[in-house]
C-alpha cells in the first residue's frame, strides 16, 4: 500500500516537472551543438547587412529597458503520502468456561396404563368410544373397534396409534381390502 502511493506520488512529480520544462524549452531556443570533426564556416548565404548611421545627437536614444527576469517556476504542491494504516487487531477468541453448565434431565415418560381386561362386548363399548372419539367417521370406527375388541380382548390406549400394545391379533388383522381393520 505504501509503495503503491510513493510511486503515485513520484509519477505526479515527473509529469509536472516535465510541462514545466517544456513550457520553458519552448521560450528559449537552445543551440544544437555541431557533430563533431573539422570545423568549417558556413558561406555566407545573404549579403551582409548594413548598420545604419547613428542618428543625430538632438535625438536621444531610449533608456535601455531592465532586462527581464522571469518569476521561479512554481514549485509543484507538496502532496502528503497518506497515513498508513494501523495494523488489524483482532481480538481475542472468548475461551470456553472450565465448567460445563449442567445439562437439563430429559423429560420422564411414563408408560401409558396398561389397557384393561375386556370379558366382554359391554367392556369394549366404552374403550372404543374413547378411542373413536376424535375420528372422522365415527360410526365406521366404532363398528370395526367393537369387532376388534371383541376378537382380541384389547382396546389399545389413546385416541390413534399404539397399536402393538394389544399384540399381534389387533395389528394383524385385515380387512377384505387388505387394509388394518383395527384403528
Amino acid at each position: 500500500m505504501a509503495s503503491n502511493s510513493i510511486l503515485l506520488l513520484a509519477i505526479v512529480l515527473v509529469v509536472t516537472s516535465k510541462v514545466f520544462s517544456h513550457e520553458e524549452d519552448l521560450k528559449t531556443v537552445v543551440p544544437t551543438p555541431s557533430p563533431p570533426g573539422p570545423v568549417t564556416t558556413p558561406s555566407p548565404a545573404t549579403p551582409p547587412v548594413k548598420v545604419p548611421p547613428p542618428q543625430s545627437p538632438t535625438v536621444k536614444p531610449p533608456a535601455p529597458t531592465p532586462p527581464q527576469v522571469k518569476p521561479p517556476a512554481p514549485t509543484p504542491p507538496q502532496v502528503k503520502p497518506p497515513a498508513p494504516t494501523p495494523p488489524q487487531v483482532k481480538p481475542p477468541a472468548p475461551t470456553p468456561p472450565l465448567v460445563k453448565p449442567p445439562t437439563p434431565a430429559p423429560p420422564v415418560v411414563y408408560p401409558p396404563p396398561p389397557s384393561p381386561i375386556v370379558k366382554s362386548i359391554k367392556d369394549c363399548l366404552p374403550l372404543c368410544d374413547g378411542r373413536c372419539q376424535l375420528h372422522s367417521r365415527k360410526k365406521l370406527c366404532m363398528r370395526a373397534c367393537v369387532t376388534c375388541c371383541y376378537r382380541c380382548r384389547c382396546v389399545p390406549p389413546g385416541t390413534y396409534g399404539n397399536r402393538e400394545k394389544c399384540g399381534k391379533c389387533y395389528t394383524d388383522m385385515l380387512t377384505h381390502g387388505n387394509k388394518y381393520k383395527c384403528p
